[in-house]
């Protein structure tokens, strides 16, 4: 009798994978346009404030209540400084917005890119009603519209959020620089509405430097493999890397009271709000040089285990050294206008390169699957 052979086919393992090389590619180039045009502005916000231009447009939305562009006669070089700010406000939230629908794309598919415009298209809508109705009983109706707008972002990122099945923390993220570019633009009109309120101003950097973060967040998050993620440094080593986070969010509160006390008012008829600027300029240093030594600290223990993030605690205390050389440099000098934005910007940097610390304490739990063949770090459904 002939001998039988069964064969079985062989067991095929199905595992979600890119659209589409080209949509990853760029995304990519998307996201760090956003990372890059987000530290650009607070630049440009610097520039706006440390040249005396903040009132340069006495009005907002337009430039003034007759026209949405300066008039060079009229407002001179304050207005053109300012008018630039505002329209980098606009390129930025294109970026923003372009990340969304990419992300979308990518992840979700086409269907919940037309949902997000649908989304839009009812925000605009909204807010024009919303300004239509408020204008002729003379209410703030710029400020209305934009606050209708952003509650119409909000929405379209929570029910976007909620529909997503993989890659949520990428959607999330993409998400919170888009609300934070409309809330930026809403809290700049305030901004020139209230007379270039100290404490509003300040609110508007820091937010701009969270925002840099976010964008930061989301470049390392979109070349990390999805799934559940485990601790890659001892716990003490966590822990310590936290506390340095505390110390770099007072030297950055301190430091913005400073900038807010000191003569960069942003306008010469502008009052600061009366703390000395030369006691806060100390006790700014303070958490300062306690943030340095935190870093230096964590960068010597991480290469001595060879930790995760030494690579990239690197980069944070050579960052947090120029930044407190370029403070003592500034205070020294009288504050110059052009060390003091240099120091706004590298304090943004600083910032987003702790981020990109942080997110590598923790590393992609690995599987058999994963051992045999690595998951890619973004996926559709």
């Amino acid at each position: 009798m002939p001998e039988t052979t069964i064969t079985t086919p062989p067991t095929t393992r199905t595992t979600p994978v890119p659209r589409s090389r080209g949509w990853a590619k760029a995304l990519t180039v998307f996201a760090w346009l956003s990372f890059v045009s987000e530290t650009i502005i607070i630049g440009t916000g610097g520039a706006v404030r440390l040249t005396g231009s903040g009132l340069g447009c006495s009005d907002w939305p337009l430039c003034t209540p007759e026209s949405l562009v300066p008039i060079l006669e009229v407002q001179g070089v304050h207005g053109i400084i300012e008018f630039g700010n505002r329209l980098m406000t606009g390129v930025v939230g294109i970026i923003a917005l372009t990340v969304v629908l990419l992300v979308l794309y990518t992840v979700n598919g086409r269907r919940a890119v037309t949902k997000a415009l649908w989304f839009a298209l009812g925000g605009i809508v909204a807010a024009g009603i919303a300004f239509a109705i408020a204008f002729p009983f003379h209410f703030p109706a710029s400020p209305i519209a934009s606050g209708v707008l952003l509650l119409a972002v909000i929405a379209a990122a929570v029910h976007s959020v909620r529909t997503t099945a993989t890659r949520r923390d990428l959607v999330l993220l993409a998400w919170l620089v888009l609300i934070g570019v409309v809330a930026q633009a809403l809290v700049g009109g305030i901004t020139v509405l209230t007379g270039l309120n100290p404490f509003i101003v300040g609110f508007h950097y820091t937010s701009s430097l969270l925002l840099v973060c976010v964008t930061a967040a989301f470049l390392v998050r979109l070349k990390t493999a999805p799934g559940p993620r485990e601790r890659a440094v001892p716990s003490w080593f966590a822990i310590v890397t936290h506390v340095t986070g505390l110390a770099l969010a007072v030297t950055i509160l301190f430091g913005v009271l400073t900038t807010g006390s000191g003569p960069h008012s942003g306008d010469a008829d502008v009052l600061r709000h009366g703390f000395d600027a030369t006691v806060l300029a100390h006790v700014h240093s303070w958490p300062g040089y306690v943030l340095a030594a935190l870093v230096l600290f964590l960068t010597i223990t991480a290469w001595a285990l060879r930790l995760e993030p030494r690579r990239w605690l690197l980069v944070l205390v050579l960052a947090i050294l120029v930044q407190v050389g370029v403070g003592v440099w500034q205070a020294r000098e009288g504050l110059p206008p052009i060390l003091v934005g240099i120091h706004m910007v590298l304090a943004s940097l600083s910032a987003a390169t702790y981020t990109v610390v942080v997110l590598h304490l923790k590393r992609p739990v690995r599987t058999d699957v994963a051992a045999e063949e690595p998951a890619p770090a973004l996926t559709g459904r």
